[in-house]
């Protein structure tokens, strides 16, 4: 049996590790690790509710401004570079985190650390894509998406340790430790090397890839964005405000990420079997649900399976609306795949400033999340509307 060689850039094995990776470092640390540690923040009083929102919103606003700059990056040499700043910055508006309560730096350290995540995510994505030495890369692609669930889980499990004995700021620093500890793997295997070279093109905005189906599909991504992060950002807050749940809140966000692990693999087979379209009507209605259980009910364990359906769901949502724009795009997938999460990226400002302005009114969380249900419901209806006319996606 051959030994694995961990420095083989080209080997496939390798470069999902380092794409995987690359996602702790700027999904699980630079993104989601704010939403493990926020109730310890907002039970220090290091931030108001309303303020939460407001960075939470400014991590997005980055993240927006990532996405919408990564489909102007033409060729493969520059988007390795840019994943590469992507890792720099997640790593420093880490340890900015845990050193300073400054309004003002807070809120420039989350731009900075949401533009860092979408070169990690979205510039990864493709390059990954590219690397890949697969025919048919749908599983693959499935396998490093789940890569989002497993540095989310990686993320809080550090963040929870830490906290046990130290505070926040402690957290925050050690998980800045953790991504700079990583980086150099996926810095060093998501480089350049002679096939890639050969094959490099330099693309321009195609504008006809933008038909009828693609701007539905782009429009219910935003619905999906806005799906996402009011659990994404306030899942552990909304199950602590719940009477008798109060110390469930962080077991709740690790099931998020345990459950997200599998999923993206299980909805990339059942689309290939099924059909993209289908799989994502279906698993957008089961999110849905899962927004919806806090306000209904205070069970326990009914709380819980609202964690579970969210990380069953959103990971594997972001795997196949990102995989089928890549099939559209052909060749040139970061101008889809950033196009989309253009769109995401505006849905996920949106959402945490009216969650905060409807939850500060009403005293609750259950407004913020019927609207939220309501606007991922618009977006199933829409993929539905598609079915019925007939609409279809033209994948290469």
């Amino acid at each position: 049996m051959s030994r694995i060689n961990l420095l083989d850039k080209n080997n496939n094995f390798n470069i999902l590790l380092a794409g995987i990776i690359g996602l702790f470092v700027g999904v699980g640390v630079a993104r989601f690790a704010y939403t493990s540690l926020l109730p310890s923040m907002l039970a220090d009083q290091a931030l108001s509710l309303t303020f939460s929102g407001i960075l939470a919103s400014t991590n997005y606003v980055g993240y927006l401004l990532g996405a919408l700059f990564a489909v102007f990056i033409k060729d493969i040499n520059t988007k390795i570079k840019y994943f590469r700043f992507g890792l720099i910055l997640c790593v420093i508006t880490t340890i900015i985190m845990g050193i300073t309560t400054s309004d003002l730096w807070l809120i420039f350290s989350r731009i900075l650390a949401g533009f860092g995540a979408a070169m990690t995510l979205v510039v990864g994505a493709a390059i990954v894509m590219v690397k890949l030495d697969f025919k048919d890369k749908t599983k693959a692609m499935g396998i490093y998406f789940s890569g989002i669930a497993i540095a989310l889980a990686l993320a809080d499990v550090i963040a929870r340790l830490v906290l046990t004995e130290n505070s926040w700021q402690a957290s925050w620093l050690m998980l800045a430790l953790s991504a700079a500890l990583v980086s150099p793997y996926p810095w060093y295997i998501l480089s350049s090397h002679q096939k890639i070279q050969a094959n490099t093109v330099t693309h321009t905005l195609n504008k006809k890839l933008f038909s009828s189906f693609v701007i539905i599909l782009i429009l219910a991504y935003f619905t999906e964005g806005v799906g996402m992060v009011v659990q994404g950002t306030f899942l552990p807050t909304i199950i602590q405000s719940l009477p008798g749940l109060e110390s469930f809140a962080g077991s709740t966000w690790l099931l998020v990420g345990l459950a997200g692990i599998p999923s993206s693999i299980i909805w990339m087979r059942l689309a290939h079997q099924h059909g993209s379209v289908n799989i994502i009507i279906i698993a957008m209605s089961i999110q849905i649900v899962g927004i919806l259980i806090p306000t209904l009910s205070h069970n326990l364990y009914l709380n819980l399976l609202s964690g579970i359906l969210y990380g069953g769901t959103f990971v594997g949502l972001v795997a196949l609306f990102m995989h089928l724009g890549g099939k559209i795009a052909g060749d040139n997938p970061v101008m889809l795949m950033g196009a989309l999460t253009v769109a995401y990226g505006i849905g996920q400002v949106s959402a945490p400033l009216y969650a905060v302005t409807l939850t500060e009114q009403s005293g609750n969380y259950n407004h913020a999340l019927y609207v939220t249900a309501a606007l991922v419901f618009s977006g199933v209806l829409m993929l539905l509307i598609t079915k019925i006319v007939g609409i279809k996606p033209n994948t290469q």
